[in-house]
């Protein structure tokens, strides 16, 4: 049994006017049969705060930016172990919704992984992974609902 990768991940929702998230689409390069939906975001480098990680992995996969102020408190965090592209992964991972309005995205900023395992992104509800999509991790309709509702609570209290 193989040593799982230890990785400490920011996870961004972007939140936009009508309540949807941003989310990614795509799959394990091993199970290329089984896509999901999966929130944007990685791994902070040495040295680096949760919080511009996020906004570093924003942009690069989105070309959404933001500043790392705007991402607020956590709205959640968990952690989660799983395989991608044969290797286990143990990952402690925090949330933080931000409000971007409408944007435009491009995924041109993905690596070359990345390119390989995304074939695009959506603007969806909790509703939507509950009924027609998969998502990555059972737990995400319920942290897009935390990310809708602590966006609202930080517009009403601007």
């Amino acid at each position: 049994m193989t040593v799982p990768w230890h990785r400490r991940t920011a996870r961004v929702l972007p939140v936009d006017d009508e309540g949807r998230v941003l989310l990614l689409h795509g799959w394990d390069p091993h199970r290329p049969d089984q896509p999901f939906w999966f929130t944007i975001g990685g791994a902070a480098d040495p040295g680096e705060s949760l919080r511009d990680a996020g906004v570093r992995e924003l942009y690069e996969e989105t070309r959404i930016s933001v500043e790392p102020e705007r991402l607020g408190e956590p709205i959640a965090q968990n952690s989660i172990e799983f395989s991608w592209a044969g290797h286990r992964i143990a990952q402690e991972q925090t949330f933080y919704a931000v409000a971007v309005g409408s944007v435009t995205v491009s995924l041109e900023g993905l690596d070359h992984w990345e390119r390989a395992s995304t074939d695009k992104y959506g603007w969806l509800t909790a509703e939507d992974l509950e009924t027609d999509e998969r998502p990555a991790d059972a737990g995400i309709p319920d942290i897009i609902r935390a990310a809708v509702a602590s966006v609202g609570r930080n517009q009403a209290g601007e």
